[in-house]
């Protein structure tokens, strides 16, 4: 089958690669019919690349058909349209029972001290061959998977595997009141639909942040406020003179590592990423190297008693934190992994006609998985308009 396959950094191909099996009673493989390049395959596209090995599969935002099923997978068969989570988990540990299914305690990877299997990202979270692919094997499939209707366009439903309920947690965690303001720092695939999301759920001003035209352009459609990071010294500053001098009364850090004006730490990405696995590994896990412009910008802008959720990913061990701003400012801070599965129940039923986070719109582009390499390094680069980009696995330009 085709899949998307990492080399190096920047560096991912199309190749030919073994069509996965049952090797599990509790697994089973689909079809896939669309899938997905994440902000965060990004990481893998270059800082994480330490943890990837030549001839990973990528890829965790997949849908499809299933096409095989092994004994022990429940009311799943074949013939069911699905789409997958990024997380694999089991359903009935302790973690999945309790809405924390990202921290699954059948498929967390201890050797890592990482929280549950996720696909198509690295050894860290247990190397499992990801769904930028024409065929995905999925372990614990009786409970990694969420049925959607025949019908729709699978633009109606991809989004379940990641976007969906990882902006809707990043609200939810955030908490604002209706009557408050939320500020979205990152106006990508996650701060966008957060927007969407906060502005749906009767959050009464919602302001977001970026630097590319197309995204603050998309966000303003959709009725939200605005600050374009070019033409301001401080976010802080700016969402102050918003505010009445207060701050927002909840933050969104939807950016993560890769934040820009962080220069020494970007600095430190480029140089990790020139070193050899086996000392980049442990620099990786045990030094600050993330790109902290946007969590400081978060502390700064939120008001005080204000919550900051963080949906972007971070990945050091021991970046600086301002310590006394936060327990001055008393400021939560709630973040992690989304739980798909908690959140499906509340995000389905939106998923309408209707469409009313319009999702049958998100995308910006979409292309024949052929094309991914190319659509790596313009989504990267933030060109040509991209937001979010949809791959046909069985589509060929040929």
């Amino acid at each position: 089958m085709k899949a998307v396959v990492w080399h190096g950094t920047k560096d991912v191909r199309v190749e030919e690669v073994p069509d996965p099996r049952i090797e599990q009673a509790t697994d089973a493989v689909i079809r896939v019919t669309s899938t997905n390049i994440c902000g965060s395959d990004l990481h893998l596209y270059e800082p994480l690349g330490a943890f990837m090995k030549p001839g990973d599969v990528l890829g965790h935002e997949s849908m499809g058909i299933v096409e095989e099923v092994g004994s022990e997978v429940g009311d799943l068969s074949v013939g069911d349209r699905v789409v997958i989570p990024f997380q694999v988990c089991c359903g009935h540990c302790w973690m999945c029972e309790h809405g924390l299914q990202s921290q699954c305690e059948t498929t967390q990877v201890r050797e890592q001290g990482t929280g549950a299997t996720l696909f198509g990202y690295s050894e860290l979270y247990g190397s499992l061959p990801g769904g930028q692919a024409q065929y995905l094997r999925v372990p614990q499939a009786q409970y990694t998977h969420v049925k959607v209707p025949d019908g729709p366009a699978d633009d109606r439903f991809v989004y379940l595997s990641d976007v969906l309920p990882t902006a809707w947690q990043a609200v939810a965690y955030a908490d604002p009141e209706p009557g408050g303001t939320l500020l979205v720092l990152g106006l990508g695939p996650i701060g966008d639909m957060a927007c969407r999301i906060a502005l749906q759920r009767g959050v009464s001003r919602v302001i977001g942040v970026d630097r590319v035209d197309a995204r603050l352009a998309r966000a303003r459609e959709r009725g939200v406020e605005t600050i374009d990071l070019r033409e301001v010294d401080e976010v802080g500053d700016a969402v102050r003179q918003l505010t009445s001098g207060r701050g927002a009364d909840a933050v969104v850090d939807a950016v993560g590592m890769e934040a820009h004006g962080s220069p020494v730490a970007k600095a430190g990405h480029k140089l990790v990423g020139m070193l050899p696995d086996a000392v980049a590994k442990p620099l990786m896990t045990t030094v600050g190297i993330d790109r902290l412009a946007a969590f400081y910008s978060a502390i700064d802008a939120v008001r005080r008693g204000g919550t900051i959720s963080l949906s972007g990913v971070y990945g050091g061990m021991t970046d600086p934190m301002p310590m006394m701003t936060l327990f001055d400012k008393q400021v939560q801070i709630r973040m992690g992994q989304a739980n798909v599965k908690r959140w499906v129940p509340d995000i389905l039923p939106l998923l309408t006609d209707d469409d009313p986070l319009g999702v049958d719109g998100f995308a910006t582009h979409h292309l024949p998985i052929e094309q991914a390499p190319e659509a790596y390094r313009t989504f990267q680069a933030k060109e040509d308009g991209m937001v979010k980009v949809v791959l046909s696995p069985h589509a060929s330009t040929a």
